[in-house]
């Protein structure tokens, strides 16, 4: 069992306090937190060139972390050295604080964990100094990892949660995360992720961990689609627990004197040696002891009895304090307004098992751990997608298993949560394939659910009512043939047959729909039309391709695409639901971690559509046209909700039976017969919704 939080404070005071990670210092051993950039390499400066500046430095670090990586660690660090240097000769402040914490990267490479610590701290003391809250974030993420790998998750926690709280006020302005450079020790995501697993094993912490997945979605959208802005739920980051509060405010308090006197140390610093008078030597001298003095008052507030008896309330108190969480209230207060029971699962993937958390609006967050590594859970995800794909493969032994290890654990939680509808936010690989068809032995799960996607939580209005009216504009590509270049290779897409059957039902299906066909299925003659209906349907093809997002795209009738990065550029604040009915996910064979289509859920969420139904691979046009007919046939003639209506129409390609609706009056609306043979998967488990399922 991994230790929990009891030793939090005092390992706190050994990170300010005991450079040697845990090893107590005596009363009479200062340590001088100033010296450290004071390194014995003046006689490299004869050696470094004469371009003192920015642009030199960068260089340096650039070439300094590609030894690291190449295992020549002793270079990489005299390489930051001379960096060192020229950002203490020309003051360059926030540089320097970017060397000094590559250069505790290569000191923890090299197992030297003291001389890490020294250099994470003065990085601090730098960011804190100009309020940075990216160098923050980074430098908290560089402590928490230099702890977590000396098994010690209690500071890893603590010091990860402090990157996440500022790098998430700092997306408030997302421009400020461009200024990043390559200074972490793990990346940002990989802090995100670490720190959910940590909270997972810790009593009492699921919401907490909860927040963290949440959050990790909006940071993998950044490093995807970059300049993701914050807003209101994502600056909220995550809670410093009451009992924790104590130890926060002094801690804090400790680094905000520490950078004061930092400030008129480094100012007099910047005074060479030989030109000190002897009441400047004297102040300097003076700094650092009050410095210490003022680190040793800490120590004495973290041994107190009363931060010990507040530290042993930590775990005592952790549960009660998940319910006081204002954004797990928010979403909790979310559920509970939805039509039907709807419940919050979160998959978290991690090496060596499958982490699942499960918000419902009437009960704490519940947590079950899953036996599965990685590896074998997406070789399953591979072969269930190839089963999917293949209308003469049984899909139903591959979802089974993914069934037992995604739903079956949270199973008798579902059932007394009354469960109607799951809100879904899968992760890596999870992403290519549809919780719909997961099999139970008996069912597949879309005929005991509703089921709808999300990109995040803290991105999503769940309770936006849609306007009573559909009005549609539908379009397709159904002629012609057209060559695109997808990374290194070319791949050549058809007009689909059916599509110009597909468009010309749904107008049957709901009436007043604008059809526009082939080369008039234009960019330019389409995009300024789509805010002015409430669904805008594409039967064509779109790609959603691992990598960067100019590779994924949507195909118009003309030959003309529009990229992943463009959609965001489109206005729909009166859209309701965007349809591409011919997309396809893992092109080449290779899937990725599903960047591509957290993405494009994003993007569509970013022009102010509600909601976006996309299918995961390209599916039969007949199939897609039935489909459709029903899905169109339960939306406009029901109140169903859009998740609800797809389900119906999905279960009615199971079943073979016709989709019924009841309307205003009572009466029954009865849709098309449905083809008994497409009750295969392929067929009907492609699509999945994202975003807003009412």
């Amino acid at each position: 069992m991994r230790p929990h939080f009891y030793y939090f404070s005092f390992a706190i005071a050994s990170l300010l306090l005991f450079p040697g990670c845990g090893t107590t210092l005596s009363a009479n051993k200062s340590v001088n937190l100033n010296t450290i950039k004071e390194y014995n390499y003046r006689n490299l400066a004869q050696a470094l060139p004469e371009k003192n500046s920015q642009s030199e430095v960068k260089r340096l670090n650039a070439e300094a972390i590609k030894l690291l990586r190449a295992n020549r660690s002793e270079q990489a660090l005299q390489t930051l050295q001379k960096a060192l240097l020229l950002t203490t000769d020309t003051g360059e402040r926030w540089w320097e604080a970017v060397t000094l914490n590559n250069i505790g990267r290569v000191y923890q490479k090299q197992g030297q964990y003291s001389q890490a610590l020294k250099s994470y701290q003065q990085a601090l003391f730098i960011n804190k100094e100009l309020s940075d809250r990216v160098q923050l974030g980074k430098t908290y993420s560089n402590i928490g990892n230099l702890f977590d790998i000396q098994n010690r998750p209690d500071l890893a926690v603590f010091f990860y949660k402090h990157c996440l709280i500022n790098r998430e006020l700092a997306r408030l302005v997302p421009a400020a995360l461009e200024v990043d450079p390559d200074a972490y020790s793990i990346t940002v995501a990989q802090t995100y992720r670490t720190l959910a697993e940590r909270l997972l094993q810790a009593q009492g912490r699921i919401s907490q961990a909860q927040r963290a997945m949440d959050l990790l979605k909006v940071e993998e959208l950044q490093q995807y689609l970059l300049n993701v802005p914050g807003n209101q739920r994502t600056a909220k980051g995550i809670e410093i627990s009451p009992s924790e509060k104590p130890t926060k405010q002094k801690l804090d308090q400790t680094l905000d004197n520490a950078v004061v006197l930092g400030k008129e140390l480094t100012k007099l610093r910047q005074i060479s040696p030989e030109k000190r008078s002897p009441q400047q030597k004297q102040r300097i001298a003076q700094l650092v002891t009050n410095q210490q003095q003022l680190l040793d008052r800490f120590n004495d507030f973290i041994n107190s009895p009363q931060v010990r008896s507040q530290v042993e309330q930590i775990n005592r108190t952790a549960r009660r304090q998940n319910l006081d969480l204002e954004s797990l209230n928010e979403i909790r207060d979310n559920l509970a307004q939805l039509p039907k029971k709807s419940v919050l699962v979160y998959p978290l993937v991690l090496p060596d098992s499958l982490e699942l958390v499960l918000v419902t609006p009437d009960s704490p967050p519940i947590h079950r751990t899953v036996a599965v590594k990685r590896e074998n859970l997406n070789q399953t995800i591979s072969a269930f997608r190839q089963a999917l794909q293949t209308p003469s493969q049984n899909a139903k032994k591959p979802g089974r298993q993914l069934y037992n290890w995604l739903i079956k654990p949270i199973e008798n939680d579902l059932k007394q949560a009354g469960t109607q509808t799951i809100i879904y936010a899968p992760d890596e690989q999870l992403r290519y394939v549809p919780l719909a068809a997961l099999y139970d032995g008996t069912q597949w799960l879309v005929q005991r659910y509703s089921i709808n996607h999300i990109t995040a939580a803290s991105l999503t209005n769940f309770n936006t009512q849609p306007e009573s009216k559909l009005r549609v504009l539908a379009a397709a590509f159904t002629k012609g043939n057209y060559e695109v270049r997808i990374g290194n290779r070319k791949v050549a897409f058809s007009g689909l047959p059916f599509a110009a059957q597909e468009v010309q039902s749904l107008a049957t299906t709901v009436p007043g729909t604008k059809t526009i066909l082939d080369a008039a299925f234009s960019p330019a003659a389409t995009v300024p039309q789509l805010d002015d209906y409430t669904v805008v349907h594409f039967a064509t093809h779109a790609a959603f391709v691992t990598g960067r997002p100019e590779n994924s795209f949507i195909l118009f009738g003309n030959g003309d695409r529009v990229n992943l990065r463009d959609v965001a550029n489109w206005s729909l604040p009166r859209v309701e639901l965007v349809v591409l009915s011919a997309c396809e996910t893992g092109l080449g064979g290779f899937l990725g971690s599903g960047e591509e289509i957290l993405g494009f859920g994003y993007q569509m969420q970013k022009t102010g559509a509600r909601a976006a139904i996309a299918s995961l691979w390209a599916v039969d046009d007949g199939g897609t046209e039935t489909l459709m007919t029903a899905f169109y046939t339960l939306l406009t003639s029901s109140k169903l909700a859009k998740s609800e209506a797809l389900r119906q129409a999905q279960i009615a390609l199971i079943t073979g039976k016709s989709p019924t609706s009841k309307q205003q009056n009572g009466s029954n609306n009865i849709s098309p017969a449905v083809d008994a043979s497409l009750n295969h998967p392929y067929y009907w488990a492609s699509f999945i919704l994202i975003g807003n399922g009412l």
